[in-house]
């Protein structure tokens, strides 16, 4: 007679988050437009933008060559909206898998926060290859702190996506209000200018975004002749800790009404 292989319950919640993320990898990849658009489409803005940030400053921007200067803000806003958009609409694209015990919508949450983070870490490798094509010289000073920061930016994502993925699952126009307020982070996080492009007594209408913050402090992790000024680490990390520990409160305090809505 066969061996029964009990499991325990952590095992049986990473074998649900993978099936799922594999469930989400296939239905990108049999939409070839779909992940190559994920692909290109922040290579386009980094050109692009680096192109016309050239043409005004020149081909270095704050000691930094000016498509390195764009990259980091590029790359880190995308991760944020790509994260945040697949989170929040993640509880109502599996919900049918709800039916099933063992599925919760926390496991459909990170199953599709971490193929995100899979395809950022593609769109970069893809980024840096191109660059170092190209010919123009690039370096890290401290990638360890660069990506430390790039995990935070996806920590953030995450935890936001989550709670407006429970609050869609209450009041479904949420989502409309959810375009509105995606809109112009694409704007005042620093992808086209460093806070030091800004005169000082403005800093506090721009600083209490964790994205800028996020992208200046990669910068200048990056390239320490960079010399970030206005941003902090303390507030990158309180702001990630803060809103890590609400979307979890909220998600425990409501989601057994979440799967039965």
């Amino acid at each position: 007679m066969a061996d029964v292989r009990r499991r325990s319950n952590l095992q049986i919640w990473q074998d649900v988050i993978f099936a799922i993320f594999l469930r989400e990898i296939r239905s990108k990849f049999n939409d070839k437009v779909g992940i190559s658009w994920a692909l290109i489409n922040p290579l386009l803005f980094v050109f692009a933008f680096s192109f016309i940030r050239s043409q005004l400053a020149g081909p270095t921007t704050h000691s930094m060559p000016t498509v390195i200067f764009i990259m980091y803000g590029m790359l880190i806003i995308q991760l944020f909206l790509s994260t945040f958009r697949s989170v929040s609409g993640s509880v109502q694209k599996n919900k049918a898998l709800f039916a099933f015990r063992q599925v919760q919508p926390i496991s459909a949450v990170l199953a599709n926060a971490m193929f995100e983070l899979l395809v950022i870490f593609a769109v970069i490798l893809v980024s840096m290859l191109l660059i170092y094509l190209i010919g123009i010289e690039f370096y890290i000073y401290n990638p360890l702190l660069v990506i430390s920061y790039v995990v935070l930016v996806w920590l953030i994502s995450v935890a936001l996506g989550l709670l407006f993925a429970v609050a869609k699952a209450f009041v479904a126009e949420i989502g409309k209000l959810e375009n509105l307020l995606l809109r112009p982070m694409f704007f005042i996080s620093g992808i086209f200018f460093s806070l030091k492009d800004i005169p000082q007594q403005y800093w506090p209408y721009l600083d209490w975004n964790p994205f800028l913050h996020a992208v200046e402090l990669s910068r200048d992790a990056a390239y320490p002749t960079f010399a970030a000024k206005g941003v902090s680490v303390e507030f990158l990390l309180m702001f990630a800790l803060t809103t890590l520990f609400l979307s979890l409160a909220v998600y425990k305090a409501f989601w057994k009404q979440v799967v039965s809505r």
